[in-house]
């Protein structure tokens, strides 16, 4: 079939929306129509050039959701008709690291994945017979798209879709960091850096754990006062010495959790040295950029302190983006507030834009 896609033809360079060919799904696989899907940091930096992993020319977008269109040969979970939102993180219920709760980290498609390729190796994205990879296993900057059984969340069809689709990357990675990875106890204090869409779910993620106390850092008070209406009880302005802040504000200890999500290694830098001697526990959701690491004082280690990385929040895609979205439904997380702006797919790099400049939480590229 013909349909229409943003593709990244070189790094640096604005995306190009051109007609594809887009083959049948195979085994394990579907064919999804694509309804909303959201701008990503994730593709952004994808975009730029500065993601080692990176290649091209790719069909960019993994924060997609949709309806199931069709279905290849043993296909048992999915129907046709069923909204579904995209998993770059899948989750096959099989390998060694889906049967153990410690992680959400499948491997089932892994390698193949990192490549730019379904499960069987190869592709359904074409060019006047050249092949496209495909971006995260998802390339949901599209009308169309074909992925693996695995990678899709079968969610309930009365979520609008282009909400749903927040859950697919940045809401779920925030939520899941409190939830999932940090397992925030009620009562708790805890701090989260970065009031972008993960830093915003955090906020959220904390609250539906109970914690007592939730500080958010940002640089913009308009950031700030979204995190309000996420359930934050305080704000600060970032920057230089907010570490210390943080620890005389907590009667000289620190938080018992901090979550970073900026991606901004001295931001990282922060959030260790907020958090709590003897138990204190800071995750990392934010992705840094290439060759940068994180520099830390072993004795804040030492002295109890502890660094947890948190991969989409821990969550295990088909099992988890669904319960989340169920919780949404039921009024417990708010959404609305993150989609600052909806453009055209034609206008994907206008979403790019407006990243870059902050503007918003989040754009959605309303498909089909």
């Amino acid at each position: 079939m013909r349909m229409r896609a943003a593709v990244l033809e070189e790094f640096g360079e604005p995306l190009v929306v051109q007609e594809l060919e887009l083959t049948e799904p195979k085994r394990g696989e579907a064919l999804v129509r694509l309804e909303a899907c959201g701008v990503c940091h994730t593709d952004l930096y994808t975009a730029s050039g500065v993601d080692p992993s990176g290649y091209a020319p790719t069909v960019l977008g993994h924060e997609g959701a949709g309806v199931v269109e069709a279905i290849g040969p043993e296909v048992g979970s999915l129907t046709v008709g069923d909204h579904v939102v995209t998993l770059f993180s899948p989750q096959c219920g099989e390998c060694v690291h889906c049967r153990d709760e410690r992680t959400n980290l499948c491997l089932a498609i892994r390698e193949q994945q990192n490549k730019g390729y379904l499960p069987d190796g190869t592709t359904r994205l074409r060019r006047d017979g050249e092949e496209i990879r495909h971006f995260m296993g998802t390339s949901t900057f599209a009308e169309y798209t074909v992925m693996p059984e695995i990678a899709l969340a079968k969610v309930n069809p009365e979520a609008p879709l282009d909400r749903a689709c927040l859950f697919a990357c940045g809401l779920s990675t925030g939520l899941g960091a409190a939830m999932n990875t940090a397992k925030v106890r009620a009562g708790s204090t805890c701090v989260v850096f970065g009031a972008g869409m993960v830093g915003l779910g955090a906020v959220a993620g904390c609250r539906l754990q109970g914690a007592e106390r939730i500080i958010c850092i940002d640089l913009s008070e308009e950031r700030l006062e979204l995190a309000r209406g996420q359930g934050a009880t305080e704000t600060m302005i970032g920057g230089d010495g907010v570490a210390e802040r943080i620890v005389e504000g907590t009667d000289g200890f620190g938080a018992d959790y901090t979550f970073e999500a900026t991606g901004n290694v001295q931001v990282m830098r922060q959030a260790v040295e907020s958090a709590r001697m003897a138990w204190g526990l800071a995750t990392m959701a934010g992705v840094a950029g290439k060759g940068e690491t994180l520099d830390v004082v072993p004795r804040l280690l030492i002295t109890g302190r502890r660094v947890a990385g948190s991969s989409f929040g821990g969550v295990k895609g088909r099992e988890g983006v669904p319960m989340l979205i169920d919780r949404y439904l039921a009024g417990e997380i708010d959404v609305d507030p993150f989609i600052s702006h909806r453009i055209s797919l034609d206008e994907v790099n206008r979403g790019f834009e407006l990243m870059e400049d902050q503007d918003g939480i989040r754009s959605v590229i309303q498909l089909n």
